[in-house]
């Protein structure tokens, strides 16, 4: 069976009966559509070479690349529902949303983003996380971080699977949808990027950082909606990530195949004589490595609580991160997205580690 065929069928909430069974593994075409499923996403591959190597840029439409909560907001009949990325519904902790999407016309299927959203422009990622949690979010919640649902695609229209038309006439109909919106303020279209050539949008992408966002997406604009990570039609092209270097001292044993292994750590940073916790990361160093670290963890482990070690302030390593924010709910004061390791710094004293004003400076600067 076409692999496509099995994902749609798989997709939104699909219990292990017999009768789920045999609707899967159906040879003939049925009817694969529930009032409440969403469509398989389709995800974008990252931007590896020179952008000019894609060819002409008019051949390609460029949009802001939004961090927040990838979802489908589904409207077919009586039936509302808002799916994330993951598969998980998320209604009722949007109301905002679910107000502004009842007025859409029935047998409309959007992709877009949920954002953090307030007079026009998307807020820091960490209040958006506030709300993700809450299945009913009260009056205080929805006031300290209002949110918006950002469309930048449109799979169904007026009931009809519209995934395999270009995204040029998908983008058209989007537009006809959302002028039905209820409040335009909390449901969107996703804006277009107007630029002459590439090195008009390498200037756009330069500004990714005072927008609030992390780069571009590129998409083709005769590109079909797909199933998965399919490359050559949409790309997402980040800004270039923060750095700093940080000091390791917890570690924590994995998951998996590396529960024997320490490769969960966390890093601290200076403030004044102190070291404060900025990031914790467990992704960018090779096999060889981890055993290494491990092996030293092991034998300078200062004291144990519960699963974590507290190690020796001596290790360096350099970390990248796409985002920054002000959170209070972190002892160091700032919030990053994403951190990972760059490289084990074997040549940097811990003493020349980075200062947390360094990070209070680059979240004054912007995420």
């Amino acid at each position: 069976l076409p692999a496509d065929r099995i994902a749609q069928r798989l997709a939104g909430t699909w219990e292990p009966t017999p009768e789920s069974w045999a609707r899967l593994i159906a040879e003939a075409a049925i009817d694969d559509d529930r009032s409440d499923q969403p469509y398989p996403f389709f995800l974008a591959s990252a931007l590896e070479q020179a952008v000019e190597t894609l060819g002409p840029s008019e051949a390609w439409l460029a949009e802001w690349k939004w961090d927040g909560i990838r979802a489908q907001l589904i409207r077919r009949g009586d039936a509302l529902a808002v799916w994330s990325r993951g598969e998980e519904r998320l209604d009722g902790r949007f109301p905002e949303i679910e107000r502004a999407a009842l007025a859409l016309p029935s047998g409309c299927l959007l992709d877009g983003e949920i954002l953090a959203w307030r007079d026009g422009r998307p807020l820091p990622f960490n209040l958006l996380q506030k709300r993700i949690g809450r299945l009913r979010p009260g009056a205080r919640s929805l006031a300290e971080a209002p949110v918006a649902f950002v469309a930048y695609d449109l799979l169904e229209f007026d009931g009809v699977d519209r995934r395999a038309l270009p995204l040029d006439e998908r983008k058209r109909l989007l537009a006809s949808a959302l002028q039905h919106a209820a409040d335009p303020t909390v449901l969107l279209a996703s804006p277009c990027i107007e630029a002459d050539d590439w090195p008009a949008l390498v200037a756009a992408r330069d500004t990714s950082r005072s927008q609030g966002v992390e780069g571009l997406m590129l998409k083709r604009r005769d590109s079909a909606y797909q199933v998965g990570r399919k490359r050559g039609d949409w790309y997402k092209w980040k800004v270039t990530p923060f750095t700093l270097d940080a000091v390791l001292i917890y570690a924590q044993a994995g998951h998996g195949r590396r529960a024997n292994l320490y490769t969960d750590y966390t890093f601290a940073v200076w403030d004044g004589d102190t070291l404060v916790p900025v990031a914790k990361a467990y992704s960018g160093l090779d096999d060889a490595e981890i055993a290494r670290l491990d092996r030293w963890i092991r034998a300078h482990t200062r004291e144990r609580f519960g699963p974590v070690r507290s190690v020796d302030a001596v290790q360096v390593f350099e970390l990248a991160f796409e985002g920054i924010a002000r959170s209070t709910r972190h002892k160091s004061g700032v919030a990053v997205r994403f951190p990972r390791i760059l490289r084990w710094r074997e040549d940097k004293p811990a003493a020349e580690a980075d200062r947390l004003q360094t990070l209070q400076a680059m979240a004054g600067a912007g995420r």
